[in-house]
């Protein structure tokens, strides 16, 4: 009980519904179907574990698994954010691991069990190694490509907005991201260091000469502030009761949801909305709260049924000229 407390501490027990969702279930079967196919091949086919060699190939397959499991467990239910008080690292000492192997000595001819079922699940086993390997290589390339820009996917994307936004408006402005030094080998030490460290402290980072720590957070409230403006007043005239797939509201608006994780929000007809983007079903937008509502600091956005609304004829989000839009 002290080694299963010592890995994992779960201080609320709703942490454990992680674990009920599509993605550690797969990840989960995966590893259990991979690591037991590995592990009974190595018994029947490989080297017989009464030798030197059987045996460093059964332990090196037994740790990997626990390394596998142990390290995917950290990362959902730790992270990587702090430890532990007083945490200690645990030990597994070769001598713990003992296989008796007695009776198989006195076998000279061990019959290798073999049958079209075993042979299929080898198979079926080798299918999800490889598709795993191909996997964990493209996202070690995708990891790679980020290490050496110091940018992530969603700062490219920040990137990518502030040209459009400085373009749109003629600013004049030279948006330069800060996180890159400038030179690939610069970004690279800041992740891998001889101390197995990354550089910083978590809260602030080396950046570009021309930048300071909150360059990118000033890009980001402008964008927020020009995202405002562009928004467009809607008014809903259609009840929709925040369903993923609303069964009434037409066969498109059904099959076509956003694949994604951000919430559906319940609309009234009469209540006034601001969207801010959408597909050809689908918008997104934040919804005019009331007195109570505001006083409280709540902010109710989602995705809703573009047939649910219309536009207003009057949109005051927009009455903005162009010249004061450029000073902004």
């Amino acid at each position: 009980m002290n080694i299963l407390s010592a890995i994992i501490v779960f201080e609320n027990l709703h942490e454990v519904k992680r674990l009920f969702h599509w993605g550690p279930i797969i990840a989960l079967t995966v590893i259990g179907v991979c690591s037991s196919m590995a592990i009974l091949d190595s018994i029947i086919w490989y080297w017989p574990l009464d030798t030197t060699g059987g045996s460093i190939n059964f332990i090196m397959l037994i740790n990997w698994t626990v390394l596998i499991l142990y390290n995917y467990f950290n990362a959902m239910f730790v992270g990587p954010g702090y430890i532990p008080l007083e945490w200690k690292s645990i030990s597994f000492g070769w001598s713990s691991v003992k296989i008796d192997m007695s009776a198989a000595r006195h076998i000279h001819n061990p019959i290798m069990p073999f049958s079209i079922a075993a042979f299929a699940a080898t198979l079926f086993a080798l299918g999800l190694a490889l598709g795993t390997t191909i996997a964990v290589g493209m996202l070690f390339f995708i990891q790679m490509k980020v290490i050496l820009r110091n940018k992530t996917s969603i700062e490219a994307w920040i990137e990518e907005k502030a040209k459009d936004r400085i373009q749109y408006y003629q600013t004049g402005e030279d948006f330069i991201f800060p996180y890159d030094l400038g030179s690939r080998w610069e970004n690279f030490k800041q992740v891998f260091t001889w101390s197995g460290t990354p550089m910083g402290d978590g809260i602030e980072w080396p950046v570009h000469e021309k930048c300071n720590q909150y360059t990118l957070t000033i890009e980001q409230l402008k964008q927020k502030h020009d995202k405002r403006q562009r928004s467009v007043e809607y008014r809903v005239v259609e009840d929709y009761n925040g369903a993923c797939c609303p069964l009434g509201k037409g066969l498109n608006t059904f099959f076509r949801t956003p694949c994604t994780e951000e919430p559906r929000i319940k609309l009234t007809k009469g209540e006034t909305i601001f969207a801010t983007r959408g597909t050809k079903w689908w918008m997104y937008g934040d919804k005019v709260l009331n007195e109570e509502q505001a006083k409280a600091e709540v902010r109710i956005r989602g995705w809703f049924p573009r047939r649910c609304v219309e536009k207003c004829h009057y949109d005051s989000a927009n009455n903005s000229t162009s010249e004061e839009k450029k000073e902004q």
